[in-house]
């Protein structure tokens, strides 16, 4: 069952900077975002995602604007990706959390805490945001590597796509 808007607004200049802010050093395109129209949109369960030009390719999580999955497919930021090998793909396709043994690789630069976008090793397609719970360089090993908060096929997912 998908998730219902409870509201949604156009934001203001200043928020619109202010994510921008947060964001622009991790896409390609920044400009093409500066241009867009933004909607904030709250859902029935508290996430609050951005709809760009329609789209909703970013939410707010913890404070923080980041990329939605379908975000991360379109808008292909750079850094803070956690690359895992084909055996993880299915679980985190169905919300697990990110294993150590999965890795294949992380960005050095990922402190713990960090929001990711976990991808498949394969053709680097994004699968999953999540938060770092140990830095990019300590991931590779036992135990959980990040918390996984929207995967492909979640709630958040099915409302968006």
């Amino acid at each position: 069952m998908a998730m219902r808007i409870k509201s949604r607004h156009h934001l203001k200049g200043s928020e619109v900077k202010r994510i921008l802010s947060a964001i622009e050093e991790r896409i390609e395109d920044p400009d093409g975002l500066r241009k867009a129209s933004m909607e904030l949109a709250e859902t029935d369960e508290g996430f609050e995602i951005i709809i760009v030009n329609g789209r909703p390719l970013l939410m707010i999580i913890d404070g923080e604007p980041f990329f939605t999955v379908l975000g991360a497919i379109e808008l292909s930021p750079r850094g803070r990706t956690v690359v895992v090998d084909s055996g993880a793909v299915r679980f985190i396709a169905n919300g697990a959390d990110v294993m150590g043994p999965g890795i294949v690789q992380a960005d050095p630069e990922i402190q713990t805490g960090d929001l990711v976008v976990v991808v498949e090793e394969r053709h680097r397609k994004p699968l999953a945001v999540g938060r770092a719970l140990r830095a990019g360089p300590e991931m590779k090993g036992e135990g959980k590597a990040v918390e996984s908060i929207h995967h492909v096929g979640d709630r958040i997912w099915k409302s968006i796509c």
